[in-house]
């Protein structure tokens, strides 16, 4: 509960400030969204928890608490609470990729594809298109659209539309109180930063160049935890900011830390020190370049490495 008290009044807090200056000095609506962007994705890593039934004992409060965080961070908490449990239940799998993950070709079907299908690929692979484009988008407009999963599951689609109307509500109401156009500037450059946050905390979580991928014969929950989730150690400002999710390899081990015990579990467990993948901040820029699972040389690798592979 302090967590979550004070990370929402800190969140409301800031959002007031920034609406208030949204009118004469704009500027520092701008500057004071980039801590607003780092509090939502607090809440948002609350929401995840609530979906994994750990941040609350009771399953009917996470269930309350998700969809009422859903409204802030625009994502429908059924709907993605069922994707992301079909990545718990398949990261590092070969054969049940397509589900809650980042697209990942190998090496052999990105080289038996088309041109157009290459192309394709390879733009979305591109962060300026994956995260400067289309992680505002997916948040904003994707996750509106009952689409792929969320159109043939009734459950998955009742949680969009259902989110879908509280925040014509939500909006509706905030607009006719404060005006839309102070809604508008304050709240879409802390929904634009925070997106692009979250999807490069997710990326490095799993995409990194000794990443672990197994066929389904061989593949194993545990060890593909371990060895497919990275330990993405930060700042401790930037650990509080995303609520300790880069401490990736203890939460796919168990999902059902929360969040605030991830920590103490990896004091408590130094060896699980010695089996993760540690990344730094410096490091992470290096997972962009790497789209590719090299099944021969177990390595993700980058679309350049592909020419030293063939000599």
């Amino acid at each position: 509960m302090f967590q979550l008290v004070t990370t929402a009044a800190a969140f409301i807090t800031l959002l007031v400030v920034m609406g208030s200056a949204s009118h004469d000095h704009y500027w520092l609506t701008l500057f004071l969204a980039i801590p607003a962007a780092g509090l939502l994705v607090r809440l948002f890593i609350i929401q995840h928890d609530c979906g994994h039934g750990s941040f609350f004992k009771s399953r009917g409060a996470n269930d309350y608490l998700g969809r009422a965080l859903s409204v802030l961070t625009l994502t429908p908490y059924g709907s993605w609470s069922q994707g992301h449990a079909a990545h718990h239940a398949s990261t590092g799998n070969l054969d049940r990729r397509g589900r809650g993950d980042v697209e990942t070709w190998t090496v052999e079907e990105y080289q038996a594809s088309g041109s157009l299908k290459k192309l394709f690929y390879r733009l979305y692979r591109n962060p300026l298109v994956m995260v400067i484009l289309g992680a505002p988008i997916n948040f904003i407009v994707l996750q509106r659209l009952p689409l792929g999963h969320g159109l043939r599951d009734r459950k998955s689609r009742r949680s969009i539309l259902a989110l879908n109307f509280a925040l014509l509500v939500a909006f509706s109401l905030s607009f006719s109180l404060i005006g839309v156009r102070p809604v508008v500037v304050t709240y879409l450059p802390v929904m634009v930063i925070a997106s692009w946050i979250g999807n490069w905390l997710f990326y490095v979580q799993h995409q990194f160049e000794s990443t672990g991928w197994e066929r389904d014969a061989d593949w194993s929950f545990h060890e593909a935890a371990l060895s497919g989730s990275s330990y993405f150690k930060l700042p401790a400002v930037l650990q509080w900011f995303s609520g300790n999710i880069g401490l990736h390899h203890v939460h796919h081990l168990c999902s059902r830390i929360p969040n605030y015990h991830l920590q103490a579990c990896l004091d408590s467990a130094p060896e699980l020190n010695r089996v993760a993948k540690v990344i730094t901040l410096r490091e992470s820029l290096g997972c962009w370049r790497l789209a590719l699972w090299d099944e021969r040389r177990r390595l993700l690798v980058g679309f350049r490495d592909l020419k030293s592979r063939v000599a």
